[in-house]
């Protein structure tokens, strides 16, 4: 399916046009990711790299510092509750701006218990606040929730967050209109700060499915694994298309803008194909 088919208003096209310029890939620390990377993305692209709780931060760090310095911008993950303190947050914090390194992603992290003295985001966005705020840090938004916390506890980590965030990423929601809603709810909870959606890149629906189940995801996922309907709406003979999702995207924006902003594309380490998807759907709106 065409990404721009039943795309004919120029807002439409301008909103998507918008969005697709406006991306970053997110890729996972593997031996082949640094040159993979190198090989099929250009240095305009942002790039975050996650971090895993059985690797450790090292990984993430190592691949940041020989990214950035072959010139691209890069956003490790900081996840809280690995972090043991104050000096070892200090200490990254002066590795990564001495590779030239201004951007991070602040998560709370998948750890059954914190390190140290940061048990969630929150609370390490306000320990790099007091050190005058040294690197730009974006935070986590959950359009359909999530399974281990409250709706409300999700809000009130949202109005904690937002004044330490440059900007918000959403998780994986294969609804556009309920991310399109949780958008204007953001900005009618007083919260300006923008907005990036996450969406998978194009793979394989196995693949799909079992990392988005893995790393608990809302009910859009339930839905995709028990609706064969949904799955030919969302999956090609060649597997997950984001087409027709971000098509959605642009039809609300177009109908009634929000503070999004752009997209983070979730690669799976799919980098080589998110990259040739990513070109062909910009030539596809020239």
């Amino acid at each position: 399916m065409k990404l721009t088919r039943r795309i004919d208003s120029s807002s439409a096209r301008e909103a998507l046009a918008g969005l697709i310029g406006n991306v970053s890939y997110e890729v996972m620390p593997f031996k082949k990711t640094y040159d993979d990377v190198l090989e099929h993305v250009p240095n305009h692209i942002q790039l975050t790299i996650t971090v895993t709780e059985a690797k450790g931060l090292e990984p993430t760090l190592d691949l940041a510092e020989r990214l950035s310095a072959k010139g691209y911008g890069v956003n490790p993950h900081l996840p809280a509750r690995q972090i043991r303190d104050r000096q070892e947050l200090s200490d990254i914090v002066a590795r990564l701006r001495e590779a030239s390194i201004r951007r991070v992603f602040v998560v709370g992290g998948d750890a059954a218990q914190p390190a140290g003295e940061f048990a969630d985001s929150v609370s390490l966005l306000r320990a790099l606040d007091e050190t005058g705020r040294p690197l730009e840090a974006g935070v986590t938004g959950y359009p359909e929730g999530h399974a281990r916390v409250p709706e409300a506890d999700l809000w009130d980590a949202l109005r904690s967050k937002a004044p330490y965030s440059s900007r918000i990423v959403t998780q994986i929601c294969f609804n556009a209109h309920t991310t399109l809603r949780w958008a204007r709810d953001v900005a009618e909870a007083g919260i300006s700060v923008p907005i990036i959606v996450g969406v998978p890149s194009p793979v394989s629906r196995q693949k799909l499915v079992r990392v988005t189940a893995g790393i608990g995801l809302g009910q859009s996922v339930r839905v995709l694994q028990k609706q064969p309907g949904l799955l030919r709406k969302f999956f090609t003979p060649g597997g997950f298309s984001p087409n027709r999702l971000l098509r959605d995207l642009a039809l609300g924006q177009a109908s009634s803008p929000t503070n999004i902003e752009g997209l983070r594309m979730f690669t799976f380490n799919e980098i080589a194909g998110t990259e040739k998807w990513r070109r062909e759907m910009l030539a596809s709106l020239r």
